[in-house]
């Protein structure tokens, strides 16, 4: 059974003798829910929620429209992400061997409250129960495979990481926020909210008139400009202001991906999204077998 979520602390969520447990953080230390102390930087974190459901969003943010020389969309689209792709906070992120173009993206991640079905616009932020950063990672090699589905691109296990925190939605005003992320500890991305052209509001009343959303739930809100390919020993690093800054290492899995279903491909789709270059270059630079990161 999912806890009741205290909108008064912040919530951490870790690993103890292979079991998940909640707690939260005092400086150097976790206090989990039991008063069991553990010292925080040898903490195993998991993922602060236990959600039914992941939505995510394609373009929200406006560099990252224009990134892309794209037509400005009228309306948000969305897919969906397995509870199974969730990450935690210093886990490796692994990157199949044979995999060039694994992404980072930087997101606010909203986490949901109480039941939302149908909420109005002007209702919809009381039903939040607080906030995290979050890292939308997405293999780009299966880019051809999916498309608009993102299953194969961004469904992967541990393609989710989410953290440190929990913080409460009465510490966080997802109107007014500054996301960086850091790539081996330079700024790679850098937006405000007034940068989304679909805010937090409008994503869960529009996502709620149609699919009823489940406490614990959560909501990836868009990622700006420049998101680019990590390799292996890359740390990755999304940051918040008001809710902390989360971390990964990435880290090369030996796993032999082949058989049966779609193999990885650096299609020109795969260019034109994981390096942001118009979609003609990307077709001539595969015709041309010009296809490294």
């Amino acid at each position: 059974m999912r806890p009741t979520f205290d909108p008064s602390r912040r919530r951490v969520r870790v690993e103890l003798d292979g079991e998940p447990r909640w707690g939260r953080r005092d400086g150097e230390t976790i206090v989990l829910d039991d008063g069991t102390e553990l010292r925080e930087s040898k903490a195993l974190y998991l993922a602060p929620v236990e959600p039914t459901k992941i939505f995510a969003v394609h373009l929200t943010y406006r560099s990252r429209v224009e990134e892309y020389a794209a037509r400005m969309p009228p309306q948000p689209s969305y897919f969906v992400k397995p509870p199974s792709a969730l990450n935690g906070h210093r886990r490796p992120v692994r990157m199949a061997k044979d995999a060039r173009f694994l992404n980072y993206e930087g997101e606010l991640a909203v986490v949901v409250g109480r039941r939302m079905k149908g909420v109005s616009l002007d209702d919809a932020l009381s039903h939040v129960a607080g906030y995290a950063c979050a890292n939308d990672i997405g293999m780009h090699d299966f880019r051809h495979a999916d498309r608009g589905a993102m299953l194969r691109v961004k469904g992967q296990d541990g393609f989710l990481p989410l953290g440190p925190e929990l913080v409460p939605a009465a510490e966080f005003e997802p109107t007014d926020y500054t996301l960086r992320t850091y790539l081996n500890g330079d700024i790679v991305q850098e937006a405000t909210a007034g940068d989304l052209m679909f805010g937090v509001a409008y994503q869960l009343a529009d996502l709620s008139r149609v699919i009823t959303l489940e406490p614990g739930d959560v909501i990836l809100t868009g990622t700006p400009a420049n998101s680019r390919p990590m390799k292996p020993g890359d740390v990755v690093e999304v940051e918040i202001s008001g809710l902390g800054r989360l971390t990964n290492t990435v880290e090369e899995w030996d796993v032999d991906l082949a058989g049966p279903g779609e193999q990885l491909q650096v299609s020109a789709q795969t260019l034109h999204v994981a390096l942001a270059i118009p979609e003609d270059e990307a077709e001539r630079r595969v015709a041309e077998g010009r296809v490294a990161p």
